[in-house]
């Protein structure tokens, strides 16, 4: 177990010593010139009853994002090969809401895997809350990875959220991990918290009964008319901390940057790299925002000498 005292004395290190020894622990886990891509597709669009302040899909947000139902089999598939042609090993099934009610569409969903699954690609879903039996049903279908972010610290939860507990979050979580399903969960920084926040956020991560498998730092992405549109950003090298201290706490994890990954430099995200993020998302939308251009990764990819992992 890692305590947040510890933790924070790492996170302060000098940079260039944090960076050295995130590196030293990233090459000892991990090929340091590979890197994992995934897609990301919004299955089903807005309408959630969520109050998630920095969600574009709140109906509780000024944001008014058109609703768009469940999305049919063959539109699904033909993203998930275009998103393989473009490199990526994983494809990534997003449903807004706070959990799926829907008997039906939670079916058509589990079809969904299976194809994507028979493709040749890992497979993720981010359903909302789920119960025993929807994981049971989500490992039957083959789903390898479940998304289910734990947003940012247990102090700092209720700042954002007020409609669901960290402990639901927490609850999901070893719901997927008891089923076999690994966990894909991370945050979101930039929405007010303090670096102490994003470190206690870590923190709990790490000392989960089982690590995730992948861990996704989300830089906020603002958007007109959510409750955090006017939040100051995270400075480049704390999120650089963050990754780096993301790599020290949890070894064997991939440490994705996710969303905000447009605003970054190529300097900046070559810093990531380095202090040992080795995960992506290559799609040119993340769900309800804009993410790097087509072609973009591969200019940096090709300068940095980055393999992608198949």
């Amino acid at each position: 177990m890692t305590s947040f005292d510890e933790a924070l004395v790492i996170f302060n290190y000098p940079f260039f010593k944090l960076l050295r020894i995130a590196h030293e622990i990233h090459i000892q886990n991990f090929d340091e010139q590979s890197v994992q891509i995934s897609d990301i597709l919004s299955v089903k669009t807005g309408g959630c009853s969520e109050d998630c302040s920095y969600c574009a899909q709140s109906i509780r947000n000024g944001t008014k994002v058109p609703k768009q139902p469940l999305l049919d089999l063959d539109t699904v598939l033909d993203a998930a090969s275009n998103a393989k042609k473009r490199g990526a090993s994983r494809f990534c099934m997003s449903a807004s809401g706070r959990c799926m009610s829907s008997e039906a569409e939670f079916d058509a969903i589990c079809e969904m895997i299976r194809a994507v699954k028979a493709m040749g690609l890992e497979t993720c879903a981010t359903l909302g809350l789920l119960t025993r039996a929807q994981a049971e049903k989500l490992k039957d279908a083959g789903l390898d990875y479940y998304n289910h972010n734990v947003d940012t610290s247990p102090q700092f939860y209720q700042n954002i959220i007020s409609t669901r507990t960290i402990d639901d979050r927490i609850k999901t979580i070893e719901i997927v991990q008891k089923a076999g399903i690994h966990v894909c969960t991370g945050g979101i920084v930039g929405m007010g918290e303090t670096n102490e926040d994003r470190v206690k956020m870590l923190v709990l991560l790490a000392n989960l009964e089982i690590p995730p498998k992948c861990v996704p730092i989300n830089k906020l992405v603002k958007i007109p008319g959510t409750r955090v549109d006017d939040s100051n950003p995270i400075d480049d090298f704390d999120f650089v901390r963050i990754i780096a201290l993301a790599r020290i706490l949890m070894p064997g994890s991939y440490v994705k940057i996710a969303a905000g990954r447009n605003t970054l430099s190529e300097a900046t995200q070559a810093l990531c790299f380095f202090a040992g993020a080795n995960a992506l998302f290559s799609s040119e939308k993340l769900l309800t925002v804009d993410n790097v251009k087509d072609g973009v990764d591969r200019t940096l990819f090709d300068k940095l000498n980055i393999r992608l992992i198949a």
